[in-house]
């Protein structure tokens, strides 16, 4: 693979000319790790399929929705999607678009909710501060290395930090009381161990806050490792505690942690598989469990990423090249992955998912088709139910409901 071409964009590239008569609208992991610990779910419900509505926990009106695309793709985005979409029946509208930040393929907010977060995965990566209550673009700072694919903000709210896919390097940049960026505060390259099989070099695909704040890990799909590292909260830097490797050549890429906080999810892009991992709180190692099927039946599949509902008791994983979501049920409170099944994604590529915070809508962003779908998640058994037609928005990489 070239290194200045991701191999995420790569993919995706593949089927944009496919998806160009859909790229016409313009509305279009919170980040996993960065709530509190709850208690955990342990219910083994079963898959019989449920036509009624999931239980709302008093919404009160639209609630924002943000939309990460790639702006130099043929058929991509002018920036940022802002849309809002309706927490009952789950049907989203579009309201224009943040310019001025180019290729912000993934989004996180501030806790305080005042301010956004997108990458610049280009050559020289880059993240982006915006205010929410005005769209004005606060500022860019330099990551230090290339194609910027993920961020996530510490619960505190001091420091964001980044991943970056083309360097596998990831980078640490305080946050002021406005919200804006400071100048980076750390820079580590994932050198060691050798990349694996059919790997050129590291490649860091995401990094988070474990649940109890105690920890930093980073996903390597590159190195086949997640890494964990403690921050000082004074000075913003990163001091490596621990690794944890997958079977060679898995190429992990994403972790979504249980809200319990002693478990997490890995989904493996390369070798198409999942894992249950067991986190330890005190000395922030991380433990890679068996591989598992991510039920996927197309010959060629990518699994991108989960998503947990609140309580803990379901699991929703994105297929790419299948084109489906699977489904968990989460037993032994945290510790196994039940597969219930699988349901089309509404589009081609499901590149990411999220929940909307009371967990009753899960949003897929649909990066070939150019389309981001809803649905409303049954609480007593984890059914998905389509909510309307998906909503049309240039390669659709990211979606964060608020």
């Amino acid at each position: 693979m070239d290194s200045g071409w991701s191999r995420r964009r790569f993919v995706g590239a593949l089927g944009a000319a496919a998806g160009a008569s859909v790229l016409s609208g313009c509305g279009n992991g919170g980040t996993a790790g960065s709530t509190p610990a709850r208690p955990s779910g342990s219910t083994s419900p079963g898959a019989t399929a449920s036509a009624s509505a999931p239980a709302a926990k008093e919404p009160s009106g639209p609630r924002p929705l943000y939309l990460g695309t790639y702006t130099s793709t043929e058929g991509g985005g002018e920036g940022i999607g802002v849309a809002a979409y309706d927490p009952v029946s789950g049907r989203i509208t579009g309201s224009g678009t943040i310019t001025g930040v180019p290729d912000p393929s993934y989004l996180a907010v501030h806790p305080d909710g005042r301010t956004l977060y997108a990458v610049q995965e280009r050559e020289r990566g880059a993240v982006t501060a915006v205010r929410t209550s005005d769209r004005e673009v606060l500022g860019s700072r330099a990551t230090g290395g290339a194609h910027t694919c993920q961020l996530s903000v510490h619960p505190g709210g001091r420091w964001l930090l980044s991943a970056d896919y083309g360097s596998g390097t990831v980078a640490v940049h305080p946050i002021d009381a406005s919200g804006a960026l400071g100048e980076r505060t750390a820079l580590v390259t994932h050198s060691r161990p050798a990349p694996g099989p059919g790997q050129e070099g590291p490649h860091a695909h995401q990094i988070l806050t474990t649940p109890d704040g105690g920890h930093v890990l980073a996903v390597d799909l590159g190195t086949d490792t997640v890494y964990s590292y403690r921050l000082d909260q004074r000075a913003g830097t990163l001091t490596e505690v621990a690794r944890a490797h997958t079977r060679p050549g898995a190429g992990p890429r994403h972790l979504t942690f249980h809200p319990g906080g002693r478990y997490a999810y890995l989904a493996c892009e390369v070798d198409d598989t999942v894992s249950v991992c067991s986190y330890a709180p005190s000395s922030g190692r991380l433990t890679i469990g068996r591989p598992q099927s991510t039920g996927a039946k197309a010959d060629t599949n990518y699994p991108a990423q989960f998503a947990v509902t609140p309580d803990g008791a379901y699991a929703f994983l994105a297929n790419r090249g299948d084109d489906t979501i699977a489904r968990y049920a989460v037993e032994a409170d945290g510790a196994r992955l039940r597969l219930l099944g699988t349901v089309p994604s509404g589009g081609t590529f499901p590149r990411q998912l999220a929940l909307s915070p009371d967990g009753g809508l899960l949003f897929t962003a649909n990066q070939r088709s150019g389309t981001v779908g809803v649905f409303h998640v049954d609480g007593r058994d984890g059914v998905l139910r389509r909510a309307g037609e998906p909503f049309a928005s240039p390669v659709a990489v990211c979606a964060l409901p608020l």
